[in-house]
């Protein structure tokens, strides 16, 4: 089966190619997905994206018309897809959902441990040769509560990071993981009492059309007076405009990112030379309590090893006639 990879990354190919043992035909370009580069498909029955892709309904429509029968997503998101229409046009679609969770959890816990502890300032601070500490003040996790939303595969391994560093730890989630009760690792409460008791809170739950903008004005006026706030999941979870009132305000102690809600046309490339256009990007930097990452938290051997293995599971599965274990269904309804 022919494998057009769009929005291919120069430190992911060679993970992809060791991954390609069944020597299936792949053509890697640095293109994203849209409706400009859907033409580019021409010629091949399978395509695999990134999340920053754009496989709105428009360009399905485009890719099935030039012969594209598969798509294999290398994330575990997929709210980038249309999968509604995917599916009643008869596309397959699968994604790689249990690439890493570590990958995730650990990044998030560097973000907190950064921003908690002024690493990067500190950084900057020593190049320069000032060795000076006064602006460095961070505090124990120890004894602290941590309040985590969402406690699927990345959530439950953060909730245990979490209490090995000795903290209190409350969950809130649809479904509750009974392994993490029984263990006595977490308290499960509502979202309210979560927000007003937690010190510092992760989030850890899909982008689903009840998600977008679940943190909000309301939500943020019942977090406790400097809380850390912490996101490794999706940017358009948090609802940025409301985010920048509450930090200006001085409510929220601290804000660590690796996602943004805009993230497409400004992340995954270099603007070091011509800036960016996002005013609501530029003000949330703007802020010495914010620390953003550029979506990294999936750049791990292990993770990219384990992509780039379920990416060719999923073609090798197709290729044989079979339905491929991360087959996507009708879940999400989204544009």
């Amino acid at each position: 089966m022919k494998l057009l990879v769009y929005s291919a990354k120069d430190f992911e190919i060679p993970f992809l190619k060791d991954a390609n043992v069944n020597n299936s035909k792949v053509t890697y370009i640095k293109d994203a997905l849209d409706t400009e580069t859907a033409i580019k498909a021409v010629g091949y029955k399978a395509i695999s994206i990134f999340s920053g892709d754009d496989a709105s309904s428009i360009v399905l429509e485009k890719l099935w018309s030039v012969g594209v029968r598969c798509i294999t997503i290398r994330s575990a998101g997929y709210n980038n897809i249309h999968l509604k229409t995917a599916k009643r046009i008869g596309f397959q679609v699968a994604n790689a959902p249990d690439y890493s969770p570590y990958a995730i959890a650990e990044h998030a816990t560097a973000l907190l441990l950064a921003l908690n502890r002024k690493i990067i300032r500190a950084d900057h601070q020593v190049h320069s040769y000032n060795f000076l500490q006064d602006n460095l003040m961070g505090y124990d996790l120890h004894g602290k509560t941590v309040g985590i939303i969402g406690t699927g595969r990345i959530g439950s391994i953060m909730v245990k990071i979490m209490h090995g560093f000795g903290c209190k730890v409350l969950a809130n989630d649809l479904v509750e993981n009974n392994n993490l009760v029984e263990l006595g690792d977490v308290i499960y409460t509502d979202i309210n009492n979560l927000c007003s008791k937690s010190d510092i809170i992760s989030l850890h739950i899909p982008l689903t059309h009840e998600n977008y903008s679940y943190i909000n004005k309301e939500k943020l006026a019942l977090m406790k007076k400097g809380v850390v706030l912490i996101n490794s999941a999706r940017g358009s979870i948090v609802e940025t405009k409301a985010l920048i009132k509450a930090l200006e305000l001085g409510n929220i102690g601290g804000y660590a990112t690796d996602v943004y809600e805009k993230e497409k046309g400004v992340f995954f490339k270099d603007n070091s030379k011509t800036g960016i256009k996002d005013e609501q990007l530029k003000n949330l930097l703007s802020f010495p309590n914010v620390l953003m990452t550029p979506h990294q938290g999936f750049i791990t051997k292990e993770a990219l090893t384990n992509i780039a293995e379920i990416t060719f599971y999923n073609i090798d599965c197709w290729d044989k006639g079979v339905i491929s274990k991360n087959e996507l269904g009708l879940e999400n309804d989204n544009s």
